[in-house]
């Protein structure tokens, strides 16, 4: 069983990744209201395409839990039952979590898509924990992580609910961004710890403490980035819909983020060069520079060029992976530095 944990627990890691890009595509295209309601889609496993399928009507056959949208209201189906020719209020209650009843199509089915890729990466972080038994014995600090995985996108699926209940709170859905990078931090130390690789850098104690740092200052710099997000989100939800406007009048918060990501850039390439004059041996720090400028290009491209189509999701993903990089420049340190005590 051992020789599948570690393609499953890569499988896991590209699908949490890929939920946090769908994540950014809802936020990019407004849609995280497609759904108003949790775990289902309007009342329905596989969501509706036509309003009509949400719409009151004569002699139709209705199943409890089943939504309509009715005087823009949500309504949901107590029990199954047939309709007459009148509406009885009494077969239905109204949805009170919150009061957003709208439905696009578009919205409903980005965020429709964005929960199944979320469903499909918590299968695949539950075979890995499956599979991580094997690991007892050997390593039990793979399987406890392994488990811990799973609790926590559970705790991230409940968020994901909160996220919808509180009709998209800025601080809710920067929550959920963190902790979808805290699961990620996870996967890849599990991943490290399982790997049958040997690694062949220099553990340096100076070096560890930078990476460190480097790694927190991307963490802030990711949140900063959630934060002016939900700046552009409130213009759009103020009527400003031409994107050249968005950052016309930004906050404080928008200069710093921008001024940030030179002091990021410096700092690493300061690390790479002291990889380079130490022989060090940390060759994903060239994968590190390349991502770091590619993300300066894609944040230039969204402020210079009026965030052109995808430059978003693009730039979120960018960090997301910049910190998974990080993140596993540290443990290739630290496996490194447990060998030299040994």
């Amino acid at each position: 069983m051992n020789k599948y944990f570690t393609p499953i627990a890569k499988t896991a890691l590209i699908l949490v990744y890929l939920v946090i890009v769908a994540g950014a595509l809802v936020r990019m295209t407004g849609s995280g209201m497609g759904c108003p309601d949790w775990p289902k889609c309007f009342g329905y496993y596989i969501p509706p395409t036509e309003i009509s399928e949400l719409t009151w009507a004569q002699n139709h056959d209705f199943e409890k839990g089943q939504v309509i949208i009715k005087d823009e209201t949500l309504f949901v189906a107590t029990k199954n039952f047939k309709t007459g020719k009148i509406f009885d209020g009494s077969f239905w209650e109204k949805y009170t979590k919150h009061d957003y009843a709208i439905f696009n199509v578009y919205h409903t089915w980005i965020e429709y898509l964005n929960r199944l890729i979320g469903a499909l990466s918590g299968l695949a972080c539950l075979a890995m924990a499956i599979l991580s038994i094997w690991f007892w014995k050997l390593n039990k600090k793979i399987t406890l992580f392994s488990w811990i995985v799973v609790f926590m996108m559970g705790f991230q699926a409940w968020l994901g609910k909160t996220v919808v209940d509180s009709v998209l709170n800025p601080f809710k859905i920067t929550t959920h961004m963190v902790v979808a990078l805290l699961i990620v931090g996870l996967i890849l130390y599990v991943i490290s710890r399982s790997s049958t690789s040997v690694f062949k850098q220099k553990s340096n104690v100076k070096f560890k403490k930078l990476l460190w740092i480097v790694l927190l200052f991307t963490i802030i710099q990711i949140i900063m980035g959630t934060q002016v997000r939900q700046y552009i989100d409130n213009e759009v939800q103020n009527g400003v819909t031409a994107s050249i406007m968005w950052l016309q009048n930004p906050t404080i918060l928008f200069y710093i983020h921008r001024s940030s990501s030179l002091i990021i850039l410096g700092l690493n390439i300061y690390l790479f060069t002291q990889n380079k004059k130490l022989k060090l041996g940390f060759y994903k720090l060239n994968w590190v520079i390349f991502i770091l400028v590619l993300e300066i290009l894609t944040g230039m491209a969204m402020y210079y060029l009026d965030f052109p189509f995808a430059s978003q999701p693009i730039h979120l993903a960018l960090a997301s992976i910049l910190f998974g990089v990080q993140f596993y420049l540290i443990l290739e340190n630290n496996y490194q530095t447990q060998n030299e005590k040994i």
